[in-house]
């Protein structure tokens, strides 16, 4: 193909969908990779469906009018920005559309003055910039197109010496931001953008595009999520325990109150990115305290809309991937109703969250009529649970949403429906399995309620996972491949090479003298040899605890426990 000597609005648009389709193809192996310990990440999924939400709005825009395919450029990346990178990438994507706009010549020196746009506004939209991440890779690479286009060079030439100048930037962040370099990886905000100068030499001038790694190994976009994520402070260290919920909404607010938000964010969280305009702001922070992060927003004057909350410390990758899968097939296929007439009338049924063949089947079975897939970062929407509360066989209904994310999102289903709909804020299986045991279908749901908020109130839960790097915590180092202990609030308290090991660690916190019932939980994974050790060594160290295993089928956790 002829090398492009502008870039016109068919060329833009071509860049854009490119992009989109590029960093689909890496998800998968970028969110295998995070510098946290435990086996998550969901960056490249962000990524791309930040980029699915502004392919779908520029479809709308008319393909020969430069104006109209800028205009939607900027407002689907503002409205559909998923996650930290998801942010981030939606300003540069406005700051070079907003450069681009209005020009008939997207000659060399004016994709320069875009890039420059794309790192300026990349930096406003955070409120304490750290080197070593996407922003120190779009501002190099800015700067090296700028050089280019002063002297004369081409539109290729000013493309392929940003993309060059990244490349170094990239290679170089472990050395500005700790973390990384402790984990063995590059930033991968950094690595994302370089997807999409990537993607523009692949249009302008037929460069071949990178092909996805198989493993995960080399540079990928899931590292900037995982190191706002997991907290990572401005010195470099992580402190795993820092920061647990991400919470994003759009706001509408007066563009002069902006920086006294962003001010009073800082006072309670960190990776604070904020972008916009016109009254219209997409923002996200990660904190531990979710009321505040929207106080902050009210006691300005704003109103906050379509809040989203993320349990950072329970997501799962892998699930992640499943729900992301489902969704591009059909909408309702994660959703398991024994519906319609077969299901017995009651006063009050229950609908629950869950993620394994094992605990559906354990939830049947104490009668819960409405079971809906997820968990962790598997999170089912709104209308999912709606659906399900419609499809029982009651008028009022109990939801257990199993996971911290989720009982936000629970706690919407009365206002949308005529029945009467209560959540008890279950935040673990073990949790849920404690309150099915007191659930009365015959009873009201007030009584319900009542009866299951005392009893997960004595419940303490804790989970096993496996390393999928080397890491750093409290406890001190975790290698790849180790086996972690987690209590639900405290963090990692065991690790070990040995599974058993770690199992017992875990147990002797979770066991104490008013311990009388553990709940053993078995995963997908789970060797039945070690769970059988594990019943002798409680019979022999714990023998005035009653013990019960069940078969959860969940993935990535041999082992969840519930002590009572």
């Amino acid at each position: 193909m002829p090398t492009l000597e502008h870039l016109d609005v068919h060329a833009l648009r071509t860049v854009i969908t490119t992009f989109r389709d590029t960093v689909r193809d890496h998800a998968g192996g970028l969110n295998r990779l995070n510098v946290y310990p435990v086996p998550d990440g969901d960056t490249g999924t962000n990524m791309a469906r930040t980029l699915d939400a502004v392919v779908a709005e520029m479809e709308t825009a008319d393909a020969a009018d430069l104006d109209a395919t800028c205009d939607a450029i900027s407002h689907g990346s503002l409205m559909g920005a998923r996650g930290n990178s998801g942010v981030i990438l939606s300003q540069i994507l406005r700051g070079l559309a907003s450069t681009l706009k209005d020009k008939t010549e997207g000659t060399g020196e004016r994709v320069a003055e875009a890039l420059s746009a794309a790192s300026t506004g990349a930096y406003q939209a955070v409120l304490k910039p750290i080197e070593g991440t996407i922003l120190t890779v779009v501002r190099e690479s800015a700067e090296a197109a700028k050089i280019a286009s002063g002297d004369g060079a081409s539109l290729v030439d000013v493309l392929r010496a940003a993309r060059d100048a990244g490349r170094t930037a990239l290679d170089n962040t472990p050395e500005l931001l700790p973390v990384l370099k402790d984990a063995g990886v590059v930033d991968a905000g950094g690595a994302g953008y370089l997807l999409l100068l990537d993607s523009a030499l692949h249009v302008v001038d037929g460069e071949p595009l990178p092909e996805p790694s198989d493993d995960g190994d080399g540079p990928t976009i899931d590292q900037l999520d995982a190191v706002t994520h997991r907290g990572a402070r401005p010195d470099g260290e992580l402190d795993v325990s820092e920061q647990r919920y991400e919470v994003m909404y759009f706001l509408d607010l007066d563009d002069a109150q902006i920086e006294p938000f962003k001010q009073g964010w800082g006072a309670i969280g960190d990776s604070i990115v904020v972008v916009g305009g016109d009254g219209l702001w997409n923002c996200h922070v990660h904190t531990n305290d979710i009321g505040a992060a929207i106080e902050v927003a009210l006691d300005l004057g704003g109103r906050p809309k379509q809040i989203r909350v993320t349990d950072l410390f329970e997501e799962v990758a892998e699930e992640h991937a499943h729900r992301e899968a489902s969704m591009h097939g059909d909408s309702h296929r994660h959703v398991e109703t024994r519906a319609g007439a077969g299901l017995p009338r009651v006063t009050t049924a229950v609908v629950a969250v869950c993620s394994g063949d094992g605990l559906a089947e354990l939830f049947s079975n104490l009668g819960v009529q409405g079971i809906v897939t997820g968990g962790q970062t598997l999170n089912p929407s709104t209308a999912e649970l709606l659906d399900t509360v419609e499809h029982v066989n009651a008028d009022q209904v109990v939801i257990l949403p199993n996971n911290k994310n989720i009982i936000p999102v629970a706690e919407q289903v009365d206002a949308l429906t005529a029945k009467t709909v209560a959540v008890v804020p279950t935040r673990t299986m073990p949790e849920a399995l404690s309150a099915l045991v007191v659930y009365d279908p015959e009873a009201d749901v007030e009584a319900n309620l009542d009866e299951m908020n005392e009893v997960i109130a004595e419940v303490r839960t804790g989970e096993v996972t496996r390393a999928v790097r080397d890491s750093k915590a409290d406890i001190g180092p975790i290698a790849a491949g180790d086996w972690m202990g987690i209590v639900k609030g405290d963090g990692i308290v065991a690790t070990a090479t040995d599974i058993t090991e770690v199992c017992r660690m875990l147990l002797g916190q979770l066991l104490d003298d008013d311990g009388e019932l553990l709940t053993v939980i078995t995963g997908a994974d789970a060797d039945p040899a070690v769970t059988g050790e594990l019943e002798s060594w409680l019979t022999d160290e714990h023998p005035d605890v009653a013990v019960e295993v069940h078969r959860g089928g969940q993935p990535l956790y041999p082992y969840l426990f519930g002590v009572e």
